[in-house]
């Protein structure tokens, strides 16, 4: 509820879209009232009732591939909202499980996904963590994150999942594979203006 209320903040405040994953059913309507696109994890992507329950409030649905997905796999979850009457589906690249503790971006997936006729999205900042390889919590490399996005852009990305901060060492979550907030604008721009 807090989370919600939060997110409605920053909508009305700054007149932005905002997004959050879901993570059970129930929660779809529940947050369908505030955001503008539900997100569904990687890790929950093949989870028919979910799926369903994001589709059916007529919301944006992105799916997020899983690390044990290929592109190519990524059809079914997609059918699945398709099926509950959604076509506002986007598809997110995130990377693959690469050994233990790291992710390894194979961008054909891009490719791959973009044949679904979906929108596809390069999520720019998980695909650079390395999961488990901070001492018990998620690691991650900020450096590779420009360069997971110029990719993207030459595979034909629709656009670009990128959490940032100001002082992400500092950041609740995810701080090693943030972008700093400082360095957004410049990567914005080089991916908008074809550079």
């Amino acid at each position: 509820e807090k989370g919600l209320e939060l997110l409605q903040a920053i909508k009305d405040n700054f007149s932005l879209p905002v997004t959050t994953d879901i993570h059970e059913p129930y929660q779809a309507k529940i947050a369908a009232e505030v955001v503008d696109i539900l997100q569904i994890p990687a890790f929950l992507c093949r989870q028919t009732d979910l799926l369903v329950a994001a589709a059916e409030t007529g919301k944006i649905v992105n799916i997020k591939k899983a690390q044990f997905l290929s592109g190519q796999d990524m059809f079914y979850p997609a059918q699945k909202v398709a099926e509950a009457g959604n076509n506002q589906v986007i598809l997110t690249e995130r990377g693959n499980s690469f050994g233990y503790n790291n992710l390894a971006v194979d961008f054909r997936n891009i490719d791959d996904m973009k044949n679904f006729g979906y929108p596809v999205c390069m999520d720019c900042t998980h695909s650079v963590q390395r999961p488990g390889g901070a001492g018990g919590k998620t690691g991650g490399d900020r450096k590779f994150v420009p360069f997971m996005a110029r990719a993207a852009k030459a595979f034909g990305a629709s656009g670009y999942f990128i959490e940032t901060h100001p002082d992400p060492d500092n950041a609740l979550s995810d701080g090693p594979n943030m972008l700093y907030l400082s360095d957004l604008e410049s990567l914005i721009s080089e991916l908008s203006d074809g550079k």
